[in-house]
């Protein structure tokens, strides 16, 4: 095949395998990193990979890719030499660049990872490309990954860092899914690699670094649903990343029109980012209200396909001092979610600079946590993590908007 064509029809298949996403901007080599199966099968034909090979071929990359997490092509030790070359003439495996590692006193990570510039409007000034920020939260035997679906967000809701920065563009299904490969890489959770000896990492046999996935970074998921659902895809495949969707949480501020989708389509938990219990305060702390009021968002909840008893669904509700934190208004959640099989997460306020409320105090929290709870709703008051590198709830910015608004 004519060099010039096999160039041509890889760029159609990078195209292909991202439909949602703007053409690439970069002159590099199109990273095999994130694609489905079906974008993977696109780029093999696009080099003349006989259609006889392709599902093998697909299986032989996906294992390397996403069970073994190797970084260059000749690593793929089952793979032909000559396709190993074919392979590495017209693709990589590059991942997004790790910009700023911080580590918690508590052992929480909080990476800054640069995407590739999609275009010239997406490259910063300095020609670099978008940031979002990933943060990692580790227990003893577990460990949780929040993960970005946008860089920036359009919601501003009032008591959300993300919230003070606009929108640059959605994350591509291959963004989202890399800022996992990325932090299992960084954690050691590949098989052979180390883990790195500060902070806390899970451990002990069959315990993974990263055992669950919650989109509450950057950005409204349910507004980028297609990207979102196909890194769902790719993170749920047993025979690579392998993560159970049960482990899979997807927090919407209420977009209700894809929450059906939501459970119809992934399959994965739902979270409802609700923090009042009044119309007239969420429109001021959560705008999108104002198009889709409490009333059709928990009608919406109620539909959900797949919640039960066993699966319930998570409200998260931020404590804001003097704001949303009365006995009243514990008592009014209680009445609305009634009938909806849930649990209530309660989130004390976490500060960042130039934020407008403080956080309940804990006295406060507790009072309000007790009525939810003696109605029969577990009611967990999630523990800050992360404060002092401004990883916690609420909290993420990346660091090009910071330093915008410094």
């Amino acid at each position: 095949m004519h060099a010039a064509s096999v160039s041509r029809k890889v760029k159609d298949a990078m195209s292909l395998a991202n439909q949602a996403a703007p053409e690439p901007f970069s002159v590099s080599k199109p990273s095999l990193l994130g694609l489905t199966r079906a974008g993977l099968a696109e780029a093999l034909r696009a080099i003349g990979t006989p259609e006889r090979e392709i599902r093998m071929r697909v299986a032989q990359l996906w294992h390397w890719i996403y069970f073994q997490g190797a970084r260059d092509f000749d690593a793929m030790l089952n793979v032909s030499k000559v396709m190993r070359q074919k392979l590495g003439e017209h693709y990589s495996l590059a991942q997004p660049e790790v910009v700023e590692e911080q580590v918690s006193a508590d052992g929480t990570r909080k990476w800054l990872i640069r995407m590739a510039p999609v275009d010239k409007l997406d490259a910063s000034t300095t020609g670099l490309g978008a940031e979002v920020e990933c943060v990692y939260i580790p227990e003893a035997d577990r460990g949780t990954l929040c993960v970005s679906s946008q860089v920036g967000c359009t919601l501003n809701c009032t008591f959300c860092h993300t919230g003070t920065q606009k929108l640059v563009r959605n994350l591509t299904h291959a963004e989202i899914v890399a800022q996992l490969v990325v932090a299992r890489e960084r954690l050691g959770d590949f098989p052979g690699m180390t883990p790195p000896d500060n902070g806390l990492i899970p451990s002990g046999e069959g315990v993974r670094a990263v055992s669950n996935i919650v989109f509450m970074g950057m950005g409204e998921p349910l507004y980028n649903f297609e990207n979102v659902r196909d890194a769902l895809e790719i993170l749920s495949d047993g025979d690579g990343l392998s993560l159970s969707k049960r482990r899979i949480t997807v927090s919407t501020s209420g977009v209700v029109p894809q929450i059906e989708r939501l459970g119809a389509e992934c399959g994965a938990a739902l979270a409802i980012s609700l923090h009042a219990v009044r119309d007239e305060l969420r429109d001021k702390l959560v705008p999108l209200n104002k198009k889709y009021p409490i009333a059709e968002l928990l009608q919406a909840c109620r539909d959900y396909p797949g919640a039960s008893n066993a699966r319930r669904i998570t409200f998260e509700y931020v404590m804001l001092k003097d704001v949303n934190d009365s006995p009243a208004e514990a008592r009014e959640l209680v009445r609305l979610l009634k009938g909806i099989p849930a649990k209530i997460n309660l989130i004390p306020f976490n500060p960042w600079p130039g934020a407008p409320y403080e956080c309940s105090d804990w006295g406060r929290i507790e009072k309000f946590s007790d009525i939810v709870f003696n109605a029969g709703y577990a009611s967990p008051v999630r523990t800050p993590r992360g404060r002092d590198i401004l990883a916690a709830c609420g909290q993420l910015k990346s660091a090009v908007e910071k330093g915008e608004a410094a």
